[in-house]
């Protein structure tokens, strides 16, 4: 539960960072194309963060408790926001196009992490 609440809000911090930095540090020094990409990724960035900080909250036993599948969704969440995230920030400031084919593994473990929060809830709510 803490672990994941800790999680979610040092990458919270970190999508403020790396937005403000993409929008003074980086204008002008990107594409509009890589500036629109290094957008996405601080958006999903936070939303991710956010979705951390709630799996941890879900976690409390008050509410769903330490359960196996918020837990995967809470390590598959933190690693689709390194993959993701990271790939596109990363492939922003080097261009190295072959990062963009890493993206996609962390869209599915997205999907994954959504997939057990939502096991969880059908199976212990």
């Amino acid at each position: 539960m803490r672990f994941f609440i800790i999680s979610g809000a040092v990458n919270a911090f970190i999508a403020v960072a790396l937005g403000a930095f993409g929008a003074h540090a980086l204008d002008g020094k990107l594409s509009d194309h890589y500036a629109a990409v290094w957008d996405t990724a601080v958006q999903y960035q936070m939303f991710h963060a956010l979705g951390l900080i709630a799996i941890g909250i879900l976690m409390s036993s008050s509410l769903i408790g330490p359960v196996t599948q918020l837990s995967r969704a809470g390590y598959l969440m933190l690693a689709g926001i390194v993959f993701f995230a990271g790939s596109l920030y990363v492939l922003c400031l080097t261009g190295v196009g072959v990062l963009g084919a890493i993206t996609p593994i962390g869209g599915v473990l997205f999907l994954a992490a959504w997939v057990m929060v939502i096991l969880a809830t059908l199976k212990h709510v």
